[in-house]
């Protein structure tokens, strides 16, 4: 089995990217809102611990299954003890099956990304950033408050491609990791 995290800045295209590279392979995307959005449906508010709760489960049965891979999109706080452990225990789930790894960063300068946070893909599957003065708000204050943006040699782990993706499609971003990784 193969696990692809894509990390980046709120609205780098971690979705986007996602849902190419799901089309070129046979891995299948489970972008982050796939779990935030139905906790905010049911309990009008984000819920850290039923978000982790659910993703739990679903890596704990992919992990368990034949597929072939996932793609896991993730705002990674380079600078959060926590994310650095959550990642760790994404790991933990599913190396007991023979897992490969990999990561791709997606990087785009504040000005693109909140041209990207408008757009018709984003809003139609992230029912809550359709409030736009709010969610751009939610981008700026994200920004100010973490490091999304790993640091030179940051990254420990093998398989890893960085993408400054401010000129590049989100189909070829995908071409690259694709390639690069030999999915």
């Amino acid at each position: 089995m193969k696990l692809v995290f894509i990390f980046g800045d709120a609205a780098a295209g971690k979705m986007t990217v996602g849902q190419e590279l799901s089309k070129i392979t046979d891995l299948k995307l489970f972008h982050n809102h796939m779990s935030i959005e139905p906790v905010i449906e049911l309990f009008g508010t984000y819920n850290r611990t039923v978000v982790n709760a659910f993703r739990e489960a679903v890596f704990t049965e992919f992990a368990e299954s034949d597929r072939y891979g996932m793609i896991f999109t993730y705002l990674f706080s380079f600078d959060s003890p926590e994310d650095w452990a959550y990642i760790d225990h994404v790991r933990e789930i599913f190396a007991p099956y023979g897992t490969e790894f990999y990561y791709a960063e997606l990087i785009a300068p504040l000005p693109v990304r909140l041209e990207r946070n408008r757009s018709e893909n984003r809003l139609a599957c992230k029912p809550s950033k359709r409030d736009l003065e709010q969610s751009e708000t939610l981008l700026l204050k994200t920004d100010e408050k973490y490091r999304c943006v790993s640091l030179p040699g940051e990254i420990p782990w093998p398989h890893y491609l960085r993408i400054e993706n401010e000129h590049v499609p989100a189909e070829e971003a995908a071409r690259m990791i694709k390639n690069s990784f030999g999915l």
